[in-house]
C-alpha cells in the first residue's frame, strides 16, 4: 500500500472542497457587508473563513506529505482513496454548520455533511429557512459535487494520477468505463463533466424563466441535476405553488437519473449506441407505469383525493414518482398518508433507484436488468439445459464476472438492508415499522425522506446522536455501493506490496 499516494490525493480533493467552501465564504462576506450590524451575517462569515482555512491547510499538509511519492494510483491506493475520500468531505463540509450561528451539533453537522455529498437529501435542520443563505447554499454544493462524484471532477481537472484513474473512476461510481468508447479517462470524466453543466445551467435557466428567485433557483437547480434533493424552504416545492416549476423539476429529476453515457453517445452521434441503450428505456417504462399505477390507485380511493383536481393530481402523482425513483427526495404532496399500495410501490422504486452511471442512487436499473435476464435463462436451462443463451445488455454481451459481480452486489445490499433494520430498531426502539424502513431505505440507497417520522412531513432530527452516525455510515456505504468501503475493513488491502 502506497500511502503517500493516498495521503497526496486526499490532499488535493481536500483543497479542492476548500477552494469551493470559499466561494461560499465569499457569498457570506459580500452578506455580511451589505449588512455589517447583522451578527448573524458575521458569524456565518467567520465560521466559513475559519472552515476555509482548516480545509486548505489540512490539504496542503496532505499533499506535502506525499510530494515526490510516484505518480501512480494501482487498485488498492483506488479503494482507499475513494473510500476514505468520502469521510474526509464529511468531516470538512461539518465545519461551516457546526461554526455558525444558528448551527449544529458536530454529529448532527456530520450527518448533514455526508448526507448532502453522498447526495442522499436526509436532514436535520427543523427549521431550513431559519438558516443563513450562504449555509443553504453550501448544503447545494455539497450535493452538486457528490452528485458528480469528487472524484470524477478531480481526473477531469487534473493528470497527475496516470494509469490509476481508471480505477478512481470504476470504484468511484457504477459508470461502465469501458463500454464508454472514449479511451482516454481524462477525456470520459470530462465529458461526464460537460454534461453535469450543461444540465445544470439549463435547468437553473428554466427555474429563473418560470419565476424563481436567482438563489433558490442557484440551490434547486444544483440539488435537481444532483438528484440530491436539499431545498432552501421548509415546504419543499410545495412552497412555489407553481404548477410550471413542478412539471419543469420532474423533467430534470429524470433526465438526471438517465446515465450520463447516453448524452455522450448522443452528442458525438453514436446512434448505433443510442439505439442499443435498453437501460434508459425500461427506465422510462419503470417510471411511467408506477406513475399511472399510482394515480389509479389515489383515484379509486377516493377518501385521499376528494377535493383534488384530476389534473393536478396527475401532476403531483407523478412529480412524486419521479423525485422517489431518482432518489432525489423532493418534496411535494404528503405521500406518506397514500394508500398502502402506493406507499409499497415507492418503497420498490426506492430499492430501484436510477440507471447506471447517473447520479441516482438504488440498485440501479442496469443490475435489475441484468439479474431478470440471468433469472430467465436459468430458468430456460431448468428444461433446455443444452441451449446457448448469450445475455446482452444495451447491446454488449456479458460475461460470467458480470454476472457474479451483480448477483453478490444484490446479495450484498439486501442483506445490509436486513441488518440495518435491525440495528435501527435497536437504537430507536419508539419509531414503527414503517419508520424503520424508510429511515434504512432512505439512507443506504440514498433517497432522503422515508416514511412515518423521517416522511416528507418530518426529517431525522429527533434520532439518537448514534443513530445519525449509523445512518451517515449507511449513507456512504450506499453511495459507494458496498465495495470500495467495506474493502477498507479488510486487513490484506493494507498490507505491502
Amino acid at each position: 500500500m502506497n500511502l503517500r499516494i493516498v495521503c497526496k490525493t486526499l490532499g488535493i480533493l481536500a483543497i479542492l472542497i476548500g477552494l469551493t467552501m470559499g466561494l461560499c465564504w465569499l457569498y457570506a462576506w459580500i452578506e455580511w457587508q451589505g449588512n455589517e450590524a447583522d451578527a448573524a451575517a458575521r458569524s456565518t462569515a467567520r465560521a466559513f473563513g475559519i472552515s476555509t482555512a482548516i480545509t486548505m491547510g489540512s490539504g496542503l499538509v496532505l499533499y506535502l506529505s506525499g510530494l515526490g511519492c510516484p505518480n501512480e494510483v494501482l487498485r488498492r491506493e483506488a479503494i482507499v482513496i475513494v473510500g476514505l475520500s468520502w469521510v474526509q468531505a464529511g468531516l470538512f463540509g461539518a465545519l461551516p454548520y457546526t461554526l455558525s450561528t444558528p448551527g449544529l451539533d458536530p454529529v448532527g453537522a456530520f450527518f448533514e455533511s455526508v448526507s448532502g455529498f453522498t447526495t442522499t437529501g436526509a436532514s436535520v435542520m427543523r427549521e431550513v429557512e431559519a438558516f443563513p443563505r450562504p449555509i443553504l447554499l453550501w448544503r447545494s454544493v455539497t450535493q452538486w459535487l457528490g452528485g458528480i462524484g469528487i472524484l470524477v471532477v478531480f481526473v477531469a481537472v487534473l493528470s497527475f494520477l496516470g494509469v490509476g484513474s481508471r480505477s478512481l473512476v470504476q470504484q468511484e461510481s457504477s459508470l461502465n468505463v469501458s463500454a464508454s468508447g472514449i479511451s482516454r479517462i481524462r477525456d470520459l470524466a470530462a465529458s461526464l463533466l460537460k454534461v453535469y453543466l450543461v444540465l445544470s445551467l439549463l435547468c437553473y435557466l428554466g427555474l429563473v424563466f418560470l419565476g424563481m428567485g436567482h438563489f433558490d433557483a442557484v440551490c434547486h437547480a444544483m440539488a435537481t441535476i444532483a438528484t440530491g434533493g436539499f431545498s432552501t424552504k421548509n415546504l419543499s416545492i410545495a412552497h412555489f405553488q407553481s404548477p410550471a416549476i413542478e412539471i419543469w423539476l420532474t423533467l430534470f429529476m429524470f433526465l438526471s437519473a438517465i446515465g450520463f453515457m447516453f448524452y455522450i453517445f448522443v452528442a458525438n452521434r453514436r446512434w448505433s449506441r443510442v439505439r442499443a441503450e435498453e437501460e434508459g428505456r425500461y427506465y422510462l417504462f419503470l417510471v411511467v407505469g408506477a406513475g399511472l399505477l399510482v394515480y389509479a390507485n389515489l383515484v379509486l380511493a377516493s377518501g385521499e383525493t376528494a377535493g383534488t383536481d384530476g389534473a393536478a393530481l396527475f401532476r403531483e402523482t407523478f412529480f412524486n414518482v419521479v423525485s422517489i425513483s431518482s432518489t432525489t427526495g423532493f418534496v411535494l404532496t404528503d405521500y406518506d398518508r397514500f394508500p398502502l399500495f402506493s406507499k409499497m410501490l415507492l418503497i420498490l422504486l426506492m430499492l430501484t433507484g436510477g440507471c447506471a452511471g447517473s447520479t441516482a442512487g438504488g440498485l440501479k436499473m442496469n443490475r435489475i436488468l441484468l439479474y431478470a435476464k440471468i433469472s430467465l435463462r436459468e430458468l430456460v436451462h431448468s428444461f433446455r439445459p443444452n441451449r446457448v443463451f448469450r445475455i446482452r445488455l444495451n447491446g454488449v454481451v456479458q460475461d460470467d464476472s458480470v454476472f457474479l459481480s451483480t448477483s453478490f452486489l444484490i446479495a450484498l445490499g439486501f442483506a445490509a438492508t436486513g441488518f440495518s433494520f435491525l440495528a435501527v430498531s435497536a437504537l430507536e426502539p419508539a419509531l414503527d415499522l414503517f419508520s424503520v424502513v424508510g429511515t434504512v431505505i432512505g439512507t443506504l440507497w440514498n433517497v432522503g425522506p422515508g416514511f412515518g417520522m423521517v416522511g416528507p412531513t418530518g426529517n431525522f432530527s429527533s434520532l439518537h446522536s448514534t443513530t445519525h452516525l449509523l445512518l451517515a455510515f449507511l449513507m456512504i456505504l450506499g453511495r459507494l455501493e458496498f465495495f470500495a468501503i467495506l474493502a477498507l475493513f479488510v486487513p490484506s488491502l493494507w498490507r505491502k506490496y
